[in-house]
């Protein structure tokens, strides 16, 4: 039993067009429903290599610059570290009060009383007023203040009070002088993030 193909007695070229058309449609038929998936596929994950490669670039960038920023977070700690002089995170009472009473040694005074108050805050910073009273002289008053200004940490004097003394109660000193040194502390940050 023979298939009949309609061909018989047509020339060699119509049996080569149908199958050019056959073909065609074979491939165009696999390139529209398997491989354009493939290609789209194929896209994506070129896409992504891409992606990766410019995160490996930067980051490669980023290890490069490591020793640079490993200088900036030295200088930016020694940094902090000069701030923390000048407004530190914490009171130290009995630092501040060993430089007052030395101070107050230096300059031939009675150091009477020296009274932390309570702490103030405010937005960035707290303050924290001592009040201070000594007896002297006014000119050992003068260069009191002066040393207490080349503290490294900040010191304002306020409501500063003098008042004379009697020569017969105390030969050596001839004022007494009441005053309020405040002084400042660095709020510390709150681990939010």
């Amino acid at each position: 039993m023979a298939i009949e193909t309609g061909l018989e007695g047509k020339p060699w070229y119509y049996a080569a067009a149908i199958a050019a058309v056959l073909a065609g449609g074979i491939y165009f038929a696999t390139d529209f429903f398997l491989l354009k998936n493939m290609r789209t596929d194929l896209e994506r994950k070129e896409q992504k290599l891409t992606s990766l490669q410019l995160k490996i670039s930067e980051g490669r960038n980023a290890k490069a610059r490591l020793p640079q920023f490993e200088e900036e977070i030295k200088r930016l700690r020694k940094e902090l570290e000069k701030l923390e002089k000048i407004l530190p995170p914490r009171r130290n009472t009995e630092d501040l009060l060993r430089r007052i009473r030395t101070l107050a040694d230096q300059g031939d005074f009675n150091l009477l009383r020296f009274t932390p108050q309570a702490q103030q805050p405010q937005e960035f910073y707290t303050e924290w007023p001592i009040r201070i009273e000594l007896e002297g002289t006014y000119h050992n008053l003068a260069m009191f203040f002066d040393r207490i200004g080349r503290f490294p940490r900040i010191i304002n004097v306020e409501d500063l009070s003098i008042t004379a003394l009697k020569a017969a109660d105390r030969p050596h000193h001839t004022i007494r002088a009441s005053f309020t040194a405040k002084t400042f502390l660095r709020l510390e940050q709150e681990a939010a993030s």
